[in-house]
């Protein structure tokens, strides 16, 4: 009977990892194609379409980069007389807000006080004249078919938002860290166009997010990751978002595996954070195909998969003790060896080695054990609102 007990354990736990990381993946795949033979070709919006759109640029101390997100904004493929530019700078105590101030193309919002992300966003909206707004990092630089790649989706009513793709620049000479960030966004970018096409994108990144403006919530402003919440709070209010991945924001990786611990973590807890806020989502009667698609891509990472890793390991030591067969003692060793090389990776991460062997290991690893610490953040409430910069790898400045 225990034998049993731990079987299901073991088989359940190792289903859960499967489906999270791997198996809802496909199941999307297959569902998009079957939509695919019904689908209508999309409208496509004709140049003298363009509407007015207001581009939003939080930035926080970003004095060594803001010229260069400056040039990049104004550079942008959009009829000029179309696009507002808003820099909002609230907290900043460098020379931000100077350098802004030497370009008469664009509106300064400043504050010396520094309330966060999220009442930064809730305080800018408020300078908006435009119908749609795109919001950005100042770290971040736009590809300059952005604009018109992203506000061609509004000429469909049901869409609220829309999410660009997050891109991390690599080169050789970039810390460890970078690859397994790299290696993760496109996934997660696969599986963001899949939850598109299949009905909604499941939450968008703060680097580039769009919204209609009458339809924008301000998040409370405690909220820690405010771009993710915002944009499924428009699948509540019965709207979708899409994601454009030919609207693109690329930034420089992680400076160090701490650096990107300190970012990860963050976003953890804040994921914790969001299931309060988002709860209406977890009723898959009104709201079906999202709700399969936030439990799915979001709550079992979130959760449940972080300990089916542990019940996956100590239930296979207990079969293996229990009753030896040579399939479970091989399951044990495969699972040891990935452990290992997960291990062998954070070492070498942890100084700045590049190993290609060990980026998947290490970076499974690695955002699982964020988890924990971001669970631990949240309850004990010791994560702030207010962003901690993780440095980034000058390597592409």
């Amino acid at each position: 009977m225990i034998l049993t007990i731990i079987n299901f354990i073991f088989w359940f736990s190792i289903g859960l990892i499967f489906y999270s990381y791997i198996g809802y993946g496909m199941l999307v795949w297959v569902l998009v194609r079957i939509k695919k033979m019904f689908a209508k070709q999309p409208v496509a919006r004709a140049e003298e379409e363009y509407p007015m759109v207001a581009l939003v640029v939080a930035a926080y101390n970003e004095q060594d980069f803001i010229e260069q997100k400056i040039a990049n904004s104004l550079q942008l493929d959009y009829p000029k007389h179309r696009l507002e530019l808003i820099f909002i700078t609230d907290g900043s105590n460098d020379l931000t807000p100077e350098i802004i101030r030497k370009y008469p193309e664009i509106t300064l919002m400043h504050s010396p006080e520094r309330r966060g992300k999220s009442a930064a966003m809730n305080r800018a909206i408020r300078q908006v004249s435009a119908p749609y707004v795109i919001f950005c990092d100042a770290n971040t630089l736009l590809n300059k078919e952005c604009v018109k790649m992203i506000v061609r989706h509004y000429a469909d009513p049901r869409v609220g938002g829309v999410a660009g793709e997050k891109r991390i620049w690599q080169n050789s000479a970039d810390a460890a860290a970078a690859a397994g960030e790299g290696l993760y966004w496109k996934y997660e970018s696969y599986l963001k166009k899949l939850d598109s096409d299949l009905y909604t994108t499941v939450g968008a990144a703060g680097e580039l997010f769009s919204v209609r403006k009458d339809l924008f919530e301000a998040a409370p402003e405690g909220t820690i990751i405010e771009d993710f919440v915002q944009s499924l709070k428009l699948c509540v209010n019965g709207y979708v978002v899409r994601y454009e991945p030919q609207a693109y924001a690329a930034e420089a990786p992680s400076a160090s595996i701490k650096e990107e611990m300190k970012r990860k973590v963050r976003i953890c807890a804040g994921a914790f954070q969001a299931m309060i806020l988002l709860k209406p989502l977890f009723n898959i009667f009104r709201y079906p195909v999202v709700s399969f698609q936030f439990i799915s891509h979001r709550i079992l990472r979130w959760t449940l998969c972080p300990v089916a890793l542990i019940t996956t390991l100590l239930s296979n030591i207990a079969i293996v003790f229990l009753a030896p067969t040579t399939f479970y003692v091989g399951v044990l060793f495969l699972q040891s060896l990935f452990y290992m090389l997960g291990i062998t990776g954070w070492i070498f991460a942890s100084r700045n080695i590049r190993l290609k062997a060990v980026y998947i290991p290490f970076y499974f690893l690695f955002m699982n054990i964020s988890v924990f610490m971001g669970f631990s953040r949240f309850v004990k409430k010791k994560q702030t609102v207010l962003w901690e910069k993780a440095a980034r790898s000058q390597s592409h400045a």
